[in-house]
C-alpha cells in the first residue's frame, strides 16, 4: 500500500497536518480497499503546535521508508529547520519518494535543496521571503499548486485540498479522486491562482461571481460553447467576459471549457467502454484531433494510455456458497 508520512515539526500548522491526513484517509479504491496508509511523523515524540501539544506515534523513520512525504506550514519561518528532518527528507526523495509542501511548508522542503532550480508557491503572503531567501527557486504566488513530478508545492489554506486531491488523481485517476473530494465537500479542481476560490462564492448582488455562469457551462459542455454565447448568459460584453474570467478562474472562457471537457471526459474513460471517438463528442469536441491535442495538454498522456491506467475494473462476484448435503 502506498505510504504517506506527514511531518509535524515544532510550530507545525494543525490545518495544514490535518487536510492531508483526511483527505488520504478517506480515500477508498473502487474494490473498497483503503488507497493510503497514512502516518504523521514527528520530529521529537512531543510536537508543540503553539495551542497544543501533539503526540506522535511515529518518528522521522517512516519519512524514510514513505512513498509521500507531506511538509505542512509551519508558524515560524524564520526557525532552524532542525538537521535531522532535512537529512530523512533527502534519503526519502533519493530512495524515489514524492515530496510535498503545504502552504509555509515549503521554507522546510527549500531547506533540503530539492526545489532548487524548480517553479514553487507558497502562501502568497510568504512568497516574497521565500524568493528572497532561496534565490535558485522560481516562485509563483499566483497558483494553489505547482506539480513538478516528485517535488510538488501547494498555496496556503484550502490550497491544501487541491494539492492532496491533484496527488489523489493522479496515483488512482479521476473517479476515486472524486469520492474524496465529495467526502472532503470540495470541487475536484479549482481553477486559476490563489484568489480564484470566489468562483465559488454565491452570486454577488451586481452580478459579479461567475459562479452561476460556471455551473450553466457545466450543464451544456456537450453543446457548441461559443464565445458570444457564453457571454450572452452572462449578459455581459466578450471583453468584460474575458476580463471576468480572468481575475476569477485564471484562464479565458474558452480555456475553462476546455478543461472541464477534458476533465468529463478522464471519468468517462475510467467509468465507460465509450470509444474515444464517442467519447470525445459526447463532451463537446468537434473533432477527436482537437480532443486528443487538449486532452495531452491536460493530463499531459493521450486518452487511450489514460484508459489503461485507470479504467477501473468490474467488481468480482461473490462466489456461490456450496451447501452441503445432510
Amino acid at each position: 500500500m502506498h505510504r504517506v508520512a506527514i511531518v509535524a515539526t515544532d510550530g507545525v500548522v494543525p490545518l495544514d497536518l490535518s487536510i492531508p491526513y483526511g483527505v488520504f484517509g478517506c480515500v477508498r479504491l473502487r474494490d473498497g480497499r483503503a488507497g493510503y496508509d497514512v502516518r504523521v511523523c514527528g520530529v521529537g515524540r512531543e510536537v508543540e503546535t503553539g495551542g497544543f501539544r501533539l503526540r506522535t506515534r511515529y518518528g522521522l523513520a517512516e519519512v524514510r521508508r514513505a512513498d509521500t512525504v507531506i511538509l505542512p506550514g509551519t508558524s515560524d519561518v524564520d526557525a532552524a529547520v532542525p538537521d535531522e528532518l532535512v537529512r530523512a527528507v533527502r534519503k526519502a526523495a533519493t530512495r524515489g519518494a514524492r515530496v510535498a509542501s503545504i502552504c509555509s511548508g515549503a521554507f522546510l522542503l527549500a531547506a533540503t535543496g530539492l526545489l532548487d532550480g524548480r517553479r514553487a508557491t507558497t502562501h502568497w503572503l510568504a512568497a516574497p521571503a521565500l524568493a528572497r531567501r532561496h534565490p535558485r527557486i522560481r516562485v509563483d504566488p499566483d497558483v494553489l499548486y505547482v506539480d513538478e513530478g516528485r517535488v510538488l508545492t501547494s498555496a496556503g489554506a484550502a490550497a491544501a485540498f487541491d494539492l492532496c486531491l491533484h496527488m489523489v488523481r493522479r496515483d488512482h485517476g479521476a473517479a476515486v479522486a472524486a469520492e474524496a473530494a465529495r467526502l472532503s465537500v470540495m470541487p475536484l479542481e479549482r481553477e486559476g491562482g490563489q484568489s480564484q476560490f470566489i468562483v465559488y462564492a454565491p452570486p454577488s448582488p451586481d452580478g459579479a461571481s461567475l459562479a452561476g455562469v460556471l455551473r450553466w457551462l457545466e450543464e451544456h459542455l456537450h453543446e457548441d460553447l461559443a464565445l458570444a454565447r457564453i457571454a450572452r448568459r452572462a449578459a455581459m460584453s466578450i471583453r468584460n467576459l474575458n476580463r471576468r474570467f480572468r481575475e476569477q478562474t485564471g484562464a479565458t472562457p474558452l480555456q475553462w471549457v476546455h478543461r472541464a471537457r477534458v476533465r468529463r471526459a478522464q471519468l468517462l474513460l475510467e467509468t465507460t467502454g465509450h470509444s474515444v471517438e464517442g467519447i470525445a463528442a459526447t463532451v463537446g469536441f468537434r473533432s477527436v484531433t482537437a480532443f486528443r491535442e487538449h486532452f495531452r495538454r491536460v493530463a499531459a498522456t493521450s486518452p487511450q494510455a489514460y484508459r489503461r491506467a485507470f479504467r477501473s475494473k468490474p467488481a468480482r462476484a461473490p462466489r456461490p456458497v456450496r451447501r452441503r448435503r445432510v
